[in-house]
C-alpha cells in the first residue's frame, strides 16, 4: 500500500520513497480508465481526488481516491460525495461501487510476477522487477520524452543516473510467426478451394527469410532488401520498407538471415538537444527531442 492511513510527518519520504506518487497515479488511471469519475471527460488533465474529503476525516487509502478534472474537483471542494452528487444518484452509486472494486487483473499479474521472481532467484542470477509507475518516474526524472524504447531503458530501480539516448537508433522487432499454421485459399464465398503445399522451401529459400536482391536488368533494376515470399516457379516477392516488389528471380537473391519468427528493422534516430535549467543551488539538465 503506497499510502498510510495515519502517516506522520516524519518518515513519509523514507517509508514511501519518491516513486510512491507515480505508482498511485498509474494505478488510479488504470482503475478509472483515464476518465473523470464525476463528469466522464477523457483526454483532459486529471487530478487525484479524495472521495471522502480529508477535511472531514478522509484517508489516503486507494479505496478513497479517484480521478477528477479540475472543474469537478473545484466544484466538489470539501463537500461529502453524497452532498455533491445528491442530484445524480446513479453516478454516486457507480463511484462508490467502483472505488471498492479491486483491479483483479492487476492482482493476477502481480501474483504471477512474484512467483516468477521467486523461482528465478533460485538460479542465483540477479532479478529485478519493474512497474509502470517506476518507469514513468525514471523517465520524468531524466527529462526524457515518452517512446517505447526509452521506456524500456527506464524500467526498474537499476536505471543508470545518466542515460545517453541522443542519436541512438533503436532496433524494431516484430513477431511475424513461422508460417507453419494450417492455411488454405478460399473462393469469394469463403469456402476452401485449395490448400498450401506442405513444402515451404524452394531453391534454398523459405518464406520469411530476409534477403537482398540485386537486379541488374529488366524493368525492376535496383537493390531490394526485405522478407521474401517464395514460389515454386522461382519467381519470388519481396516485402521491403517501401512496399511489395513482385516477380524477383531467386538467382538475384542473397540470404541475409533465416526466418526465426521475427522481423528486424532499424528505427529512426532522434536528436535530443541538451537544455540547462537554472534552479536554486545549481543547474539541471534535460533534453528536447
Amino acid at each position: 500500500m503506497p499510502y498510510l492511513v495515519q502517516p506522520e510527518v516524519e518518515g513519509i519520504g523514507y517509508q514511501q520513497g519518491g516513486v510512491a506518487g507515480y505508482e498511485v497515479r498509474e494505478y488510479l488511471l488504470e482503475k478509472w480508465n483515464h476518465t473523470c469519475a464525476y463528469c466522464g471527460k477523457k483526454a483532459v488533465p486529471l487530478q487525484v481526488e479524495h472521495i471522502h474529503p480529508k477535511a472531514h476525516g478522509g484517508t489516503n487509502r486507494l479505496s478513497n481516491l479517484t480521478l477528477a478534472c479540475q472543474t469537478c474537483n473545484r466544484a466538489k471542494g470539501t463537500q461529502d460525495i453524497r452532498v455533491f452528487l445528491a442530484k445524480k444518484p446513479d453516478v454516486l452509486e457507480r463511484i462508490v461501487a467502483q472505488a471498492k472494486a479491486p483491479l483483479k487483473d492487476v492482482s493476477a499479474v502481480n501474483a504471477t510476477r512474484w512467483a516468477l521472481h521467486e523461482h528465478l532467484t533460485q538460479f542465483g542470477v540477479p532479478v529485478e522487477c519493474g512497474t509502470g509507475g517506476r518507469t514513468k518516474y525514471n523517465r520524468i526524472t531524466h527529462n526524457l520524452p515518452k517512446t517505447h524504447w526509452i521506456d524500456a531503458a527506464c524500467v526498474g530501480a537499476s536505471t543508470p543516473d545518466i542515460l545517453h539516448v541522443s542519436q541512438v537508433v533503436p532496433l524494431l522487432i516484430k513477431a511475424t510467426g513461422y508460417g507453419n499454421r494450417q492455411m488454405c485459399g478460399v473462393n469469394k464465398y469463403g469456402f476452401p478451394i485449395r490448400h498450401r503445399q506442405q513444402q515451404k522451401r524452394y531453391f534454398g529459400f523459405q518464406t520469411g527469410d530476409m534477403v537482398k536482391a540485386i537486379v541488374t536488368k529488366g524493368k525492376k533494376v535496383g537493390t531490394y532488401i526485405g522478407r521474401v515470399l517464395v514460389r515454386a516457379r522461382g519467381s519470388f516477392d519481396i516485402i521491403t520498407q517501401q512496399g511489395r516488389v513482385q516477380s524477383i528471380g531467386y538467382r538475384t537473391c542473397t540470404m541475409l538471415y533465416r526466418c526465426d519468427g521475427y522481423s528486424y528493422q532499424k528505427g529512426k534516430s532522434r536528436q535530443f538537444l541538451p537544455v540547462f535549467l537554472k534552479i536554486q543551488g545549481g543547474t539541471a539538465a534535460g533534453f528536447i527531442p
